[in-house]
């Protein structure tokens, strides 16, 4: 008796494990499409950013077209927008989630962007801190705290 329900469960999931890979075959082919989209109408521009932020869509002030053409579940997601201004134009964009933290703000930068997509960040006077200092819990606070009185770390 027990042996069948492990063998059933075991099937499940096989059958599982199957469906993740092909979905997930699919998926990356769709993803190197979307890259390869992105690099073909990239362009580098100088634009002073105003802001920056993690905003809904519908928050952002972002074209209507592109609500729609959202998928319904993602509509609700928080997205890091940076409202920037480019020549004489101020625009909101949608800036890539790996260099959020690295998009300072009220300074002048040279960004590539594709469309409304920031996808890389170059500072024009100076450099970008890649540096971001991750703000630490409570727990690991206390915890390095304590550390440091028993004498496991040193003192800053």
């Amino acid at each position: 008796m027990v042996a069948k329900v492990l063998i059933t469960i075991l099937i499940i999931l096989i059958v599982l494990v199957v469906v993740l890979y092909f979905v997930g075959k699919k998926l990356q082919k769709k993803q190197a499409e979307q890259e390869a989209q992105i690099e073909a109408v990239k362009q580098t521009v100088s634009m002073l950013v105003i802001d920056k932020k993690k905003l809904k869509l519908k928050d952002a002030g972002l074209p209507a077209m592109v609500l729609e053409q959202t998928p319904k579940y993602m509509r609700r997601a928080k997205f890091p927008i940076v409202k920037a201004k480019i020549g004489p134009q101020v625009m909101s964009l949608i800036c890539d989630a790996s260099i959020f933290d690295m998009v300072p703000v009220k300074k002048e930068v040279k960004a590539t962007i594709s469309g409304i997509y920031i996808t890389d960040v170059k500072g024009i006077r100076g450099s970008i801190s890649t540096t971001s200092a991750k703000k630490k819990g409570k727990f690991r606070a206390w915890i390095d705290k304590m550390q440091e009185k028993a004498g496991a770390k040193p003192v800053k």
